[in-house]
């Protein structure tokens, strides 16, 4: 059964069927970026693998970065619960940071691949840039029991914490487990004092 974030796309809303071809090509870019890196992941290469056309894959991406941006969005949104509001506001962003820094972890070249991607300028990977930024602000939120849209000096240093880990461990410098443990360690100064 597909969940709802597998029935939309950067571009539209997806029947079945659409969201079936959709869902090859990202399994099928996983496999690629593993094979290959992000240089030689291809729109082209990533429909051959999954068996599809080469002008229906652009009718879906319109780079390869905007296809490994989707692949890190369907991920983020199925990795990343809604924080248990039984726990302690520490513990809640700390499962957060936790899930967030772990949704691309032993996926080989993925972590890399996506920093990349989402650094780019296609207008496909700036709304996912937006959607992923907005999707951790509301998490962060929900933790700490603030209004995503007047968080206060805290929700922002944890959004600065966190993008700053994810992009250490997308350059390689430490492993996204590392940074887990890391990011998990600064909240808890931050939200300690």
């Amino acid at each position: 059964m597909s969940s709802p974030v597998s029935q939309e796309s950067t571009r539209r809303r997806l029947t079945q069927q659409q969201a079936e071809t959709v869902t090859r090509l990202t399994d099928a870019a996983v496999e690629v970026l593993n094979d290959e890196g992000f240089d030689g992941l291809t729109v082209r290469t990533v429909a051959k693998l999954a068996g599809v056309a080469p002008a229906t894959a652009y009718t879906y991406f319109s780079s390869k970065s905007h296809l490994v941006a989707e692949v890190f969005w369907r991920r983020l949104s199925a990795g990343v619960g809604e924080p248990d509001l039984t726990t302690t506001p520490t513990e809640r962003v700390a499962q957060v940071l936790r899930e967030v820094s772990m949704v691309v972890a032993g996926e080989g070249q993925l972590g890399g691949a996506v920093t990349m991607a989402l650094l780019g300028t296609d207008p496909d990977v700036e709304h996912l840039r937006l959607r992923i930024g907005g999707f951790i602000r509301r998490r962060l939120a929900e933790a700490l029991e603030v209004e995503p849209e007047n968080p206060g000096p805290l929700l922002d240093a944890l959004e600065m914490i966190y993008a700053g880990g994810l992009v250490h461990a997308g350059m390689g410098h430490m492993t996204y487990e590392q940074t887990s443990e890391r990011l998990v360690a600064a909240a808890h100064l931050l939200m300690e004092k």
